[in-house]
């Protein structure tokens, strides 16, 4: 390997052509390694499994070798120390997303540790910033629209379980209007639409929907005010999220 293919830009164009091949079994292998964390013997890969294939939304939607690869492949950075490494995680982790999401849009930035039980219902669209250790139960769907700014381990769900029978389940879509803001630690509830420009302070719980351009806190979530814009919308709200716009360049 020369010095090039050493080098963060180098890695990703590689990465980039396995992923063009499906990714099939030798492809993700071979991501694996270049990563850091290789399957431990030939073979396991063939036979693994991942978690989201033993929920009763699989029998609906099954997974394709190549969306189970995808899965496994997202997962696994986390489990690298290239996940450290921002240049590298941000541009590997879009490129799982164009390629698993429903629809992923330009400039999508996602820190550590977000985790989604069926990537092929997530809606991204342009300018999506993610912080870390967010969880997304997609099995209904969800929908982020342009410029939505989620923080720290906020948790978005779209089913719920039956009490008198735990097997009985119901499904809601969750719909985050674009330039929206969900703060740190947030739990937004089945069947939400979060309205365009809101905001949900962090730690609130949304059992509703939340008007736009309003702000929401406590629990349950209740308007306290609306958003102070200055007369700002769409792109004179500025919601760049890292400094000098980095990542946010296509």
């Amino acid at each position: 390997m020369d010095h090039h293919e050493n080098t963060v830009t180098g890695m990703l164009g590689d990465i980039t052509a396995l992923l063009d091949r499906g990714p099939d079994e030798d492809a993700t292998d071979e991501i694996l390694r270049l990563i850091g964390v290789p399957m431990p013997a030939d073979g396991l890969l063939r036979d693994a499994r991942i978690y989201s294939e033993y929920l009763p939304k699989a029998e609906e939607m099954p997974f394709s070798p190549e969306k189970r690869h995808l899965h496994l492949l997202w997962d696994a950075l986390d489990r690298s120390t290239l996940s450290l490494a921002v240049n590298f995680a941000f541009p590997f982790r879009r490129l799982i997303a164009h390629r698993l999401f429903c629809t992923c849009g330009k400039n999508f930035c996602a820190e550590g540790d977000m985790r989604f039980n069926f990537g092929q219902n997530l809606t991204v669209g342009d300018d999506v910033f993610i912080n870390r250790g967010l969880f997304i139960d997609t099995k209904a769907g969800v929908s982020l629209g342009d410029s939505v700014g989620i923080g720290d381990f906020v948790r978005i769900f779209t089913h719920g379980h039956g009490e008198a029978d735990h097997a009985e389940r119901t499904y809601a879509p969750v719909v985050i209007e674009p330039y929206a803001k969900v703060y740190t630690g947030a739990m937004i509830l089945p069947g939400v639409t979060i309205g365009e420009g809101a905001i949900v302070a962090g730690g609130s719980v949304v059992t509703k929907d939340v008007p736009a351009w309003s702000v929401v806190a406590g629990t349950p979530a209740k308007p306290v005010r609306e958003r102070k814009t200055e007369g700002r919308t769409g792109s004179a709200l500025n919601h760049i999220w890292l400094a000098g716009g980095a990542f946010q360049d296509e």
